[in-house]
């Protein structure tokens, strides 16, 4: 899981921004401009990743992403990478190393690259890419990419060029132990048996410091071994064969190995002890089965034809139990409830590429999962089950929120059309165009007044009431008369009419800016209105076309739903199959094997029946 996960998370920390913050080691911030981007890297960050494809796609369809495009593909593609999409995720790092032109940042992604097609099998693709290394890697990338091409070289049957390619390794680091073992593998499936026992032996000899090493070395001495024994050599064969351990995983094979070597120096006594310990292990174990058979083999060399016989016998009946045991796997396998049972623990709690079973299903049938669970294959369609099933629980509560989805917007359409009658009335009411042309008729009178100096059109209404008092005043025929009274009053009234005039015409600027402004700020309100009006106007007129269109997207989203579920059921039944298929040719392989034994215990049980015939016949 961790090494996985290591791929995925190094092709990301190629992003421009990550990568600065993982060589600094620190915890400043990363900028992040589209608030989309964030969105899909909270997701991201919690391993919850098909949210963060869905809404990254999204965003990308929407074309909302303006700052972080590159970025967001290369994010993509670790995410693609996480679900197991391979060709995808190659698709998006080859595009984008067309376009980049930092060396390290290409050299470093063609190298994960590499990583991913040899994982998946694609081993052209795989050498393709490491071929496009120009740079320096790092120390420890460079001696992986090297390891990386000599796998290459041996999978594909080119054992010659890997060895030239591993006698050339040098340095004393944990990689140098994988390549001598890989060195003496091709050395061994080249032909040359005599190098390859000087390098497996100085491997399988070493001090082992972790169980990682102590694996290698059993797996050296056991290659050792068993190349030594094909080679017909079986007494230096025994000494790699018994420096594996009895309690690691390669203990079953390596007894078996010792007692064909003790068997080949006829020397069955001691060939049997490794085989009775075999005995008392797993069944299912092809080691195992053939050591229940190599035990009477021995015995009958050792002339102890009754107890070969009754091991024969136990063998028999071992071998048939077995195959019973099979053929009720294989139906409950083929009867698809198997599945059903891995999905107990929600798919929603993980996916994709991370996912690993904690809890084997409890049955009779367990024991066979395990063996079927350590084929990649099968490991890689379960996870693509899951997948399935996630996927398909997902578009379930997408299918639940379209009917949310129609009450909010039948809702919506409900207010509108009850908003309506309302905003319509309210603009019959109003007609903006005799406003505007009454500001403009202001206009021009406040023009005409300015022109006239008519400081008396801008008083207020109680200088105005005044005014036309001073002058019914000034009027009266009484005033007229030629008399001291009358005399006095008229200049009180030319005083009162002086000073107010005086006043107005004080005023009349300050006025006349004050009333210009206001005409003006009432013409901008106006503008503002013409502008409010044509966006109603607008709003009433494109209104009902949304709304038409968020009904045609919503309703037009159920027959959608409906289409992919029919295509994640039909691909769930065909991975169902694809996964019975490999669990049943697992199975039936095994019951072959089996049938095989069991036809050969059989034959010798036979053959000794007929020794213990004739050997009677001749003694009568």
């Amino acid at each position: 899981m961790l090494q996985r996960r290591s791929s995925i998370f190094a092709l990301l920390l190629l992003l421009p921004g990550l990568s600065t913050l993982a060589a600094k080691g620190d915890q400043d911030p990363i900028v992040v401009n589209d608030p989309q981007y964030g969105e899909v890297l909270f997701y991201f960050y919690q391993e919850d990743y098909f949210p963060a494809i869905v809404r990254l796609l999204s965003a990308k369809q929407q074309v909302l992403l303006t700052d972080h495009i590159e970025q967001a593909d290369l994010l993509l593609g670790g995410m693609f990478l996480s679900y197991g999409h391979h060709l995808e995720a190659a698709g998006i790092f080859e595009r984008l190393l067309a376009d980049n032109a930092d060396p390290e940042v290409r050299d470093r992604t063609w190298f994960f690259l590499a990583k991913i097609w040899k994982q998946r099998g694609y081993l052209d693709k795989a050498e393709e890419a490491l071929g496009q290394i120009r740079g320096e890697l790092p120390d420890d990338m460079m001696r992986e990419a090297r390891m990386l091409q000599a796998q290459i070289l041996i999978d594909s049957g080119r054992y010659g060029e890997a060895v030239a390619q591993l006698a050339r390794w040098r340095g004393r680091t944990e990689w140098s132990r994988y390549a001598q073992f890989n060195l003496g593998v091709a050395l061994v499936r080249n032909g040359d048996v005599e190098t390859a026992s000087g390098i497996l032996d100085d491997l399988g000899s070493m001090s082992p410091y972790n169980e990682e090493t102590a694996a290698l070395r059993d797996k050296a001495n056991l290659a050792l071994g068993y190349s030594l024994l094909q080679d017909g050599r079986p007494a230096a064969a025994k000494t790699p064969l018994q420096r594996v351990r009895l309690e690691g995983p390669f203990s079953n094979k390596a007894l078996l190995g010792v007692g064909w070597a003790d068997a080949e120096l006829n020397n069955y006594e001691r060939a049997l002890v490794p085989w009775m310990e075999l005995r008392g292990r797993d069944l299912l174990d092809p080691a195992v089965q053939e050591a229940m058979l190599a035990i009477p083999y021995g015995l009958s060399e050792l002339e102890s034809i009754s107890q070969a016989a009754d091991h024969y016998l136990n063998a028999v009946e071992a071998f048939y139990e077995e195959g019973d045991r099979i053929d009720r796997t294989i139906a409950f396998v083929e009867s698809g409830d198997m599945f059903a049972k891995y999905l107990v623990e929600s798919p929603r709690d993980s996916s994709g590429w991370y996912w690993r079973i904690n809890d084997l299903p409890e049955g009779p049938e367990t024991r066979y999962l395990y063996h079927l669970l350590a084929t990649h294959a099968f490991q890689e369609g379960l996870k693509n089950y899951r997948d399935l099933s996630y996927l398909q629980d997902n578009l379930d509560t997408w299918q639940q929120s379209i009917d949310v989805y129609s009450a909010m917007l039948e809702t919506r359409l409900e207010a509108y059309e009850g908003q309506v009658p309302r905003v319509e009335n309210t603009l019959g009411r109003s007609n903006v165009d005799d406003l505007i042309e009454r500001k403009l008729e202001y206009d021009a009178l406040l023009t005409n007044i300015e022109q006239s100096n008519d400081w008396l059109a801008l008083a207020s209404e109680d200088e105005f009431e005044m005014w036309g008092e001073i002058t019914a005043i000034e009027n009266n025929p009484a005033l007229a008369a030629n008399i001291p009274e009358a005399a006095e009053v008229r200049d009180k009234i030319d005083l009162l009419k002086g000073v107010l005039q005086w006043q107005l015409e004080r005023e009349f600027g300050g006025r006349l800016w004050q009333v210009r402004r206001n005409l003006r700020e009432t013409g901008e309100a106006l503008v503002e209105t013409q502008r409010a009006r044509r966006q109603i106007d607008e709003t009433m007129r494109t209104e009902p076309l949304k709304f038409a269109d968020f009904s045609d997207r919503v309703y037009g989203l159920g027959p959608r739903i409906d289409a992919m579920k029919l295509r994640i059921d039909q691909t769930m039944a065909d991975q169902r199959q694809f996964l019975q298929a490999i669990a049943v040719d697992e199975l039936q392989a095994q019951k072959r094997r089996l049938d095989t034994y069991t036809l050969q215990a059989r034959f010798a049980l036979a053959a000794i029946y007929d020794q213990a015939s004739a050997e009677a016949e001749a003694s009568e």
